[in-house]
Parts: structure tokens; C-alpha cells; sequence
């Protein structure tokens, strides 16, 4: 697809899952998406920014529904892969009460086998530059760095070498992913329990390693990410540093959050499911003509 066709193509970034399969089915159909037979409208891609399974009762109906749409629509339904799904493609990072069964398991290690399933996407940019997002940030024409945790400042400098892209980071991550470099996994303090700012984009606490880790830093591009929120959805408090806060816009309906910064802002779309769904959320569309999407 020419940068053209993409600039003129529905996006829609879906948070963690959560192994809410009637919930992911409801909001694709939402969407234009036929769950059944895995087809999307021709104007729609969809980002899933992974942690589809664990935490709600049916992780391998949603795997399946997934993979419908992998095997009919590859190239509109871009699959990331989660912290969750990692439980399955490498020694498992943390214990878990339960197991998604083999064929599920088969299923995921296929996907990334394949290269079904990536690190990162890139979704276009904005082609006006002077459109406001927010305080302190504008909408992006360098696009948009979709990961599962987002990418911190510190690993896009050390690690990445600081691209100034989504694409070119999007790219960078993928070709680690494809060597399975350990940098990839590396925690931070939701695993370890201690502040890391070069967490990887499978990891990075929302509140604590990723937003406060652009302070004061031109982003080069905007960025969606799934995994955390610097707001408690279930409690309704914030669970970061006072500057974010007030950089930051909540999407009570969507479950999204908005962190506007110095040259971008993040997207935090993770609804926050536990064992119940959340009440309410819904993907965050993303649509490059128009800046303010």
C-alpha cells in the first residue's frame, strides 16, 4: 500500500483483550469487521496492540477469532504481541494461574514464527503539521510508533539510536524481534518492581517509565500503546507524576487516555480489564487526514 492509499485508510488501534472474546467480537463488528469469516472492510486496518489472553474467561475463542482474521486479512489486521503472548514464545517471565490450552499455545508460537504477529506498527502521519492535539503537542507527520508499552525515550535513543519515524522505529523493533533480542523483553518495574527508563516496548510502566520519561524531550512522533495507563480506570486516580497529569486528557467513554508533549503526544488505549471487562472502551481511531483524530 502506497503512503497515498494508507493516508486515506480507516485506523483502529484495539487495547488489551484480556480473554474477553464477546467483547473484542462486539467492537469489531462495531468497527465493519465480520468475526465469522476474519473479513474487514477494505478502508479499515486494525492495530491490536496485544495481551489478548489471560485475566477473562475465554482466551482461546479470542485467539481464534484473531486468527481468522490473520489468515483472511494479513495485511489489514496488524497483530502485536503483548507480555502475555511472550509467556508462550519464550521461559515464561512471571507465573500465571492459568494456562490458555496446547492448541492456543500453538496457535500464538505460530503467528510469531510466521511473522503474523510483530513488535510494532506504524501508522501514518498527519499531513498538518500546525494542527494542535493538546497543550503542548502537536499532531505528528512522522507518524505513529504503535507498540504493546509503548517506546520509552531512553531505549528509542540507546537501543533504537533515535529514528526520527514511526516507521523507522516500527522497522528497528520488528528486525529485534526477529532475532528475538533480549532487549526486546526487558522489564521494568511492573516485573521487577524497580524503575528501569530503558524498560522494552513489552513492559514499560505507562506511568511510571514511559510518560515521564519524555518530559522535557522533543518527541520525533506520536505513539498508541496498550499495556498501562498513567489513570486508574477502575479507581478513577492517576498513578504518575504530578507533570503528567497535566499534560494528560482522559476518554472516559473510550478508555483512552492522551498525554500531549513537547512535538507529540502518547495514546494510552489499555481499558484496564481484570476478571470482568471494563464497562466501557472502545478502540482509538485513528484517522491520518485528519489531524486531530
Amino acid at each position: 500500500m502506497d503512503v497515498a492509499g494508507a493516508a486515506l485508510m480507516r485506523h483502529a488501534v484495539i487495547g488489551d483483550v484480556g480473554g474477553h472474546a464477546h467483547d473484542l467480537w462486539a467492537e469489531v463488528e462495531r468497527l465493519g469487521g465480520d468475526p465469522r469469516s476474519g473479513r474487514l472492510p477494505d478502508d479499515l486496518v486494525v492495530v491490536q496492540v496485544g495481551d489478548l489472553v489471560h485475566r477473562g474467561p475465554h482466551s482461546e475463542e479470542v485467539v481464534a477469532v484473531v486468527d481468522r482474521f490473520l489468515q483472511r486479512s494479513p495485511d489489514r489486521w496488524l497483530q502485536l504481541v503483548g507480555n502475555h503472548e511472550a509467556q508462550y514464545l519464550r521461559e515464561p517471565a512471571f507465573e500465571w494461574r492459568q494456562w490458555v490450552n496446547a492448541r492456543a499455545r500453538a496457535t500464538l508460537r505460530g503467528w510469531w514464527a510466521d511473522g503474523l504477529m510483530r513488535v510494532a506498527a506504524a501508522l501514518p502521519g498527519s499531513p498538518a503539521a500546525s494542527a494542535p492535539s493538546g497543550p503542548g503537542g502537536t499532531a505528528s507527520t512522522s507518524g505513529v510508533l504503535v507498540t504493546h508499552a509503548g517506546l520509552t525515550q531512553t531505549f528509542w535513543r540507546d537501543d533504537l539510536g533515535s529514528p526520527s519515524t514511526a516507521a523507522q522505529a516500527a522497522d528497528a523493533l520488528n528486525a529485534l524481534g526477529r532475532n528475538d533480542a533480549d532487549v526486546i523483553f526487558r522489564p521494568g518495574v511492573m516485573l521487577g518492581g524497580r524503575h528501569d527508563h530503558a524498560a522494552g516496548p513489552l513492559w514499560a510502566s505507562a506511568g511510571q517509565e514511559l510518560l515521564p520519561g519524555w518530559l522535557g524531550v522533543s518527541m520525533p512522533f506520536d505513539q498508541a500503546h496498550g499495556h498501562s495507563s498513567a489513570y486508574d480506570w477502575q479507581r478513577g486516580v492517576y498513578r504518575t507524576v504530578p507533570e503528567v497529569v497535566g499534560r494528560t486528557t482522559l476518554d472516559h467513554d473510550g478508555g483512552h487516555e492522551t498525554t500531549h508533549l513537547d512535538g507529540g503526544r502518547i495514546v494510552g488505549v489499555d481499558p484496564g480489564h481484570g476478571a470482568q471487562a471494563h464497562h466501557t472502551w472502545r478502540a482509538w481511531e485513528h484517522r491520518p487526514l485528519s489531524a486531530g483524530a
